[in-house]
């Protein structure tokens, strides 16, 4: 039996129809999952690390900070929240606080990490709090992971025996977390892809998802998507790896859909907002950027999420970016995190296209959009 239980190739709106309604209906929603940093501080220089391009001048987050932020998202109806974004969160002394705070408040809460600085974290705590947590790893030798992740070898078989010890724990305790890893895929780093999922499959993961790796408007990681296709028989074939214990999914829908995408307006950061490490809200990552101050919200450090979430800025940002006078195809960079949500209520509200509710089993991580 190949497991199949997980969505890593999509998007679960089809199980939040409530919300959609609302959201047509023209009325202010909260949204349903928040992917955020908590610093911008990283001890890896990964060769497709796209958080360069989303420098911006902030704050350091405090426990204080965090927490009432947290209360604002459990109040306002936020259902999850993803520590993940423009920095490695388990570097920042609130990370293990936040997590158990967050599920205490009733949030689902994740992270993903570069899985290396687990030593001060009791990993046996915390993982009962989180739904998943993801470690991104994008090669399965020390030689080509120091090479991709800009570290030393040495770094790797400390990623391999925390992965073992997270494995470890979620056995024993029976626990529900999901335990997964993610290859951003270069173009050029095709040898890598069969070598992982064997590697995934040898530490009994949850899951080994593949993506595609985005670029800036500027094209700045040089990206050929077209030299894609040639992987597509090496991703098929990393894909039937899957087992009853370990799911390989490719997003082909990304990886194969050359950079491109249909939508002319941004609907999605109305339902999947990203947060900066330094505090700062924009409707996502690629926005995140001192030169991009048009879009800059608020900052969690210097006022509450609700009073950003309530106020006329962020009603201004999130209908400029929806209607004509902004368009992603020419002012945003490739395949961003909201890409499948955007395709899908784009087509919703401008083409009138199908409202998808869906009465089937719920999937993994429904909150996660």
């Amino acid at each position: 039996m190949i497991k199949s239980d997980i969505i890593l190739d999509g998007h679960k709106l089809s199980w939040h129809s409530d919300r959609i309604k609302d959201w047509i209906a023209g009325k202010r929603v909260p949204p349903i999952t928040i992917d955020m940093a908590l610093t911008q501080d990283c001890n890896y220089r990964c060769t497709y690390c796209y958080a360069f391009f989303q420098r911006n001048e902030g704050h350091r987050m405090t426990k204080d900070v965090v927490f009432r932020f947290l209360a604002d998202c459990a109040e306002l109806g936020v259902k999850a929240i993803t520590f993940t974004g423009d920095g490695e969160s388990t570097l920042s002394p609130v990370f293990s606080d936040a997590v158990l705070e967050g599920k205490r408040l009733g949030l689902d809460m994740a992270a993903a990490s570069h899985g290396e600085k687990f030593g001060p974290l009791d990993l046996e705590k915390i993982l009962p709090a989180l739904t998943y947590l993801r470690i991104n790893i994008s090669a399965a030798t020390p030689e080509r992971y120091a090479k991709i992740h800009g570290t030393s070898q040495q770094a790797f078989f400390r990623v391999k025996k925390n992965i073992e010890e997270l494995v470890r724990i979620k056995r024993e305790n029976n626990l529900t977390t999901t335990i997964g890893l993610q290859m951003v895929l270069m173009p050029e780093n095709g040898e890598d892809i069969i070598p992982l999922a064997d590697f995934a499959v040898e530490m009994g993961v949850d899951y080994l998802v593949i993506k595609h790796c985005s670029d800036d408007k500027d094209r700045t990681l040089g990206i050929d998507y077209s030299k894609y296709f040639e992987l597509k028989d090496v991703l098929e074939a990393a894909q039937r790896r899957s087992n009853s214990v370990t799911q390989i999914t490719a997003k082909m829908s990304k990886i194969m859909s050359q950079g491109k995408r249909e939508y002319t307006k941004c609907f999605g950061p109305t339902l999947m907002l990203q947060i900066s490490g330094t505090g700062l809200v924009a409707p996502c990552g690629d926005l995140f950027a001192t030169d991009k101050k048009r879009f800059h919200i608020g900052n969690i450090c210097e006022q509450s999420f609700k009073e950003i979430w309530h106020g006329e800025k962020f009603r201004e940002v999130m209908e400029y970016i929806g209607s004509d006078e902004f368009n992603p195809q020419t002012q945003c960079g490739t395949l961003c995190l909201q890409h499948l949500v955007n395709t899908y209520l784009y087509d919703l509200k401008e083409n009138n296209g199908p409202l998808l509710e869906s009465s089937a089993q719920p999937p993994q991580h429904i909150n996660f959009i």
